[in-house]
């Protein structure tokens, strides 16, 4: 079975533009009904896909978070290119890590970090998250318990150096959430079962800017963008959206 790769998307509505960023592991997929639903109410919105993701495990170890930044990079340029001046940033997981580096980097008019972790629980959380997407992938594609096994004793022989860099992203951007003066809407699922919530708190009492709410989404899990309260999130984030200095 041929699995499409998932791709970027731009939906081009109006002026005012939102860069959606999908988390580790993920791609376009995990952002596409909000990015539909932002269109619906008139804003433009654009999501890459970093280096190594939607694409087979295998390339996945061979990338970080440099790459994935140079990602990020390009495609708040790509907005500025196409005319569109003023950016907010929404972002899943890595993602909202990387929306709040965008913040303290380029000028964006407003952040909002969904489900962002400050520090990973351990490694280890986040190594069989990685295989679990690995098996995830090669049963989609309809490969066979035998082969699967094969291709996972291999995967798990390749060493991966991601999570130590991801790591220090989630230190650097810590460290420096102080730096942050655009509005903030912090949001965070209650159940979480990837990151450390009290990650949520970090942000929220971090972030310098006069403009800041949080929200706890008490039925939801890491995923947020797509469980079931996700048109509630839908639009608590056009609500803030609409609040901005556009």
């Amino acid at each position: 079975m041929k699995v499409g790769a998932p791709k970027p998307f731009t939906f081009e509505a109006g002026e005012r533009a939102v860069l959606l960023l999908h988390g580790f592991t993920g791609h376009s997929a995990d952002v596409r009904m909000l990015g539909r639903y932002l269109e619906g109410k008139g804003y433009t919105c654009h999501a890459p896909i970093y280096k190594g993701h939607g694409v087979p495990p295998e390339e996945l170890v061979h990338t970080g978070p440099e790459d994935w930044w140079r990602d990020v990079m390009e495609a708040y340029e790509f907005l500025k290119e196409r005319g569109y001046e003023k950016i907010a940033a929404v972002g899943l997981s890595l993602g909202g890590v990387f929306s709040l580096k965008l913040s303290y980097t380029v000028p964006i008019v407003g952040v909002v970090p969904m489900c962002a972790p400050m520090y990973i629980k351990s490694e280890e959380i986040m190594y069989q998250g990685v295989l679990a997407y690995a098996r995830e992938y090669k049963t989609r594609l309809g490969k066979s318990n035998e082969e699967i096994e094969e291709e996972m004793f291999q995967f798990q022989q390749t060493p991966m150096k991601t999570l130590k860099a991801l790591q220090n992203l989630m230190r650097d951007v810590r460290d420096n959430i102080d730096m942050i003066y655009a509005p903030t809407f912090v949001v965070q699922a209650r159940h979480d079962e990837m990151i450390n919530t009290d990650s949520a708190n970090i942000i929220y009492n971090g972030v310098e800017s006069n403009v800041k709410q949080i929200k706890w989404y008490e039925e939801s899990t890491h995923v947020i963008t797509l469980d079931k309260q996700r048109d509630e999130l839908h639009e608590d984030i056009y609500q803030f959206l609409e609040k901005l200095d556009w």
